[in-house]
């Protein structure tokens, strides 16, 4: 079964419209686990245009206080000020984006390949704190092997561009590329002595009508991390019943 990790951004933006502390980050994270979402997930940029760093330590002390068993996932590119931050909050899990901090959302996936001794470097700082690492990259078969190499536990595969297609030719090779992508992580170990597999996560517009197809063409993968898609599905549903309905789409 794969796993579901509701993104909090787009909820924290609400919220920064106003200064009226509604809706509550933590309060939405409450909902969302005790309606069967896995965990949760952020992306605290610089200019803390949604999440803000205090929001990363309100979550930690949720998840600790009343969640113990749900998953902190944080994403970011990993310069110095993210990397002191998950080393301070030590999440679950870290994602590592090659966003540009001016960029509204994740718009591609690592050249691992070109920033092999940058990536191996960064990894190897965060297993050191105990995280897991996961890297976000693009529908390409060769990524998930690059990634394992330079010691990534995880991938993310980067489906926006299946999700802007869906419905279309375009999108049909969007989504025979995702599976060929998540048949070579399935090939790939992360570590040689350890034969420990590479975990595979998805994200990115992701919808109801759209996880079907890519859950049916891939098998079920560890993780789907979503946050605009089941923040809209929420204006007409509820949060609680919006991830009961994500949860059904990737069964």
């Amino acid at each position: 079964m794969t796993a579901l990790s509701v993104n909090l951004n787009a909820v924290a933006m609400l919220r920064n419209r106003r200064d009226v502390g509604w809706p509550s980050v933590t309060g939405i994270a409450r909902i969302v686990l005790d309606a069967g979402a896995h965990g949760v997930t952020v992306h605290p940029r610089p200019d803390e245009r949604h999440i803000r760093t205090h929001d990363v330590y309100d979550l930690a002390g949720l998840l600790a206080a009343e969640y113990p068993d749900a998953e902190y996932n944080i994403e970011g590119y990993p310069d110095e000020r993210f990397l002191k931050l998950v080393e301070e909050v030590r999440p679950d899990q870290v994602t590592l984006v090659p966003d540009d901090p001016a960029q509204s959302t994740s718009d591609h996936g690592w050249d691992v390949a070109g920033n092999e001794s940058f990536l191996r470097t960064v990894i190897e700082r965060l297993h050191r704190s105990g995280m897991r690492v996961s890297l976000f990259i693009d529908e390409d078969d060769q990524a998930p092997a690059r990634a394992a190499m330079v010691g990534a536990d995880r991938v993310e595969l980067y489906t926006g561009p299946y999700g802007a297609t869906f419905g279309t030719d375009e999108g049909k090779r969007h989504l025979s590329n995702l599976a060929a992508t998540v048949a070579a992580a399935r090939r790939a170990n992360t570590n040689a002595k350890s034969g420990r597999q590479l975990g595979i996560n998805i994200g990115h517009d992701l919808t109801l009508e759209n996880l079907p197809a890519l859950i049916g063409a891939t098998g079920q993968v560890d993780e789907a991390s979503i946050g605009q898609g089941i923040t809209s599905d929420a204006l007409i549903y509820g949060f609680a019943e919006a991830v009961r309905r994500y949860k059904a789409a990737m069964a």
